[in-house]
C-alpha cells in the first residue's frame, strides 16, 4: 500500500511540473538592444547601465573633440568612465 501511494504521489508530481518545464524551454531569449556610441544623443546614452547625464555629456564632448570612437576601449579616455563601467556596458554598445 505504501509503495502504491508513493507511486501515485510521484506520478502527480511529474505531471504537475512537466508543463512548467516545457514553457521554460520555449521562452525566447532576451534581446539586448545595442546603442551606437558614435551617433547616440545624451538621452539615449543614459539607457546604458551606469551612464548618467554627466557621463553621457562627457562621452559626447569626447566624441566631438576627438572624432568617432574606433574601439570600445577608447571610452576609458572619457572622464568618469572606468574599467567597471566599460565592462558593464560592453554588450550594449556598438560603433556602427
Amino acid at each position: 500500500m505504501k509503495n502504491y501511494l508513493k507511486l501515485i504521489f510521484l506520478s502527480l508530481a511529474i505531471l504537475t511540473f512537466t508543463p512548467f518545464t516545457a514553457l521554460a524551454d520555449d521562452a525566447p531569449a532576451a534581446v539586448v538592444e545595442t546603442i551606437n556610441i558614435n551617433i547616440a544623443d545624451a538621452q539615449t546614452l543614459t539607457e546604458l547601465k551606469g551612464i548618467g547625464e554627466a557621463k553621457a555629456e562627457a562621452i559626447i564632448a569626447w566624441r566631438e573633440e576627438n572624432g568617432a570612437f574606433e574601439s570600445p576601449e577608447q571610452l576609458l579616455a572619457v572622464n568618469g568612465i572606468g574599467e567597471a563601467t566599460l565592462e558593464n556596458i560592453m554588450q550594449q554598445i556598438t560603433l556602427q
